[in-house]
């Protein structure tokens, strides 16, 4: 049994519970999430079950997909709803006006410091931990990329955002910058995951429904990834780790093997001419998921 699962993580639930969840749910250790969503957050977390967790690295898991509820005029030292106050001031009157003029300066690419609350590691030990023993940690600051940043609604004190941005954006941090250049402080009252790559919140299934029904082939998972097919010979030869000919001419990258029956059963990288295997996923456990 193996494959990609997506699951809509219900709200404080952290990603490490629901990979717990699952793994008594499918009766296998072997399962690992992509993402971490953290427990104030909801929606679409990608889990691969069984040896796809090998795979994980290869899927496509940009551009990612939020919607954010920003309230203003609260900071909180987390950046978020669960965090301790830190400041407050008054909401300006012309909030809608201010919003629509200091977002365009979040798009495109730029630093952002990852917040002390964060499972980000420093010698060793995640920076929230530091920060709940009050230690501020000296720490380096990351490149992403925000593509758009639309405002779905404002309140009289809340603004709803749709942000698509890359892997590693700290979204609780883009609310808190909000709040600076706004001057009245903010902080991230809800946040839901829609998108992660191809992969769709509609698409995925409640943690309690979730059943083998709902998992997706590695085929489906690793698209737009190319495909060469193998023949039986050419199966044997990869299984043992042997490269196989570049037939389908891949310029560079990755490229999934598929055995006779269509399965997908390594990832290759492109050597020249050649295509050099990973990873591959072992005979009994792909003649098991059949």
């Amino acid at each position: 049994m193996f494959g990609i699962v997506l699951i809509d993580k219900p709200l404080e639930y952290s990603s490490h519970d629901v990979v717990a969840k699952l793994r008594r749910k499918f009766n296998t250790k072997r399962i690992g999430h992509a993402g971490t969503l953290d427990p104030m957050a909801t929606g679409l977390l990608v889990v691969a079950v069984g040896p796809a967790t090998r795979f994980l690295q290869y899927l496509p898991l940009e551009p990612k997909v939020y919607r954010a509820t920003v309230r203003f005029g609260i900071a909180t030292d987390s950046y978020d709803s669960e965090g301790e106050i830190v400041r407050e001031g008054p909401v300006p009157m012309d909030l809608a006006a201010q919003i629509r003029d200091v977002v365009p300066g979040f798009l495109g690419l730029q630093e952002q410091m990852p917040p002390m609350f964060s499972a980000v590691k420093v010698k060793g030990q995640p920076l929230y931990k530091y920060a709940r023993e009050g230690i501020e940690i000296e720490r380096k600051a990351r490149t992403i990329h925000i593509e758009r940043m639309d405002v779905l609604a404002i309140g009289e004190t809340t603004v709803e955002l749709e942000i698509e941005c890359s892997g590693g954006t700290y979204v609780r941090t883009i609310a808190n910058d909000l709040g600076e250049r706004i001057g009245c402080g903010a902080f991230l009252q809800s946040l839901v995951r829609t998108q992660v790559g191809q992969f769709k919140l509609e698409a995925a299934s409640t943690l309690d429904g979730v059943t083998m029904d709902d998992m997706i082939s590695l085929r489906t998972a690793l698209r737009p990834m190319p495909v060469r097919s193998l023949s039986d010979f050419e199966t044997m030869r990869v299984r043992n780790g042997g490269s196989v000919p570049n037939l389908i001419d891949a310029k560079e990258g990755f490229v999934a093997l598929a055995e006779p029956n269509g399965a997908v059963i390594s990832v290759a990288a492109v050597m020249g001419n050649e295509l050099k295997p990973e990873c591959v996923i072992p005979t009994e456990a792909l003649h098991a998921s059949l």
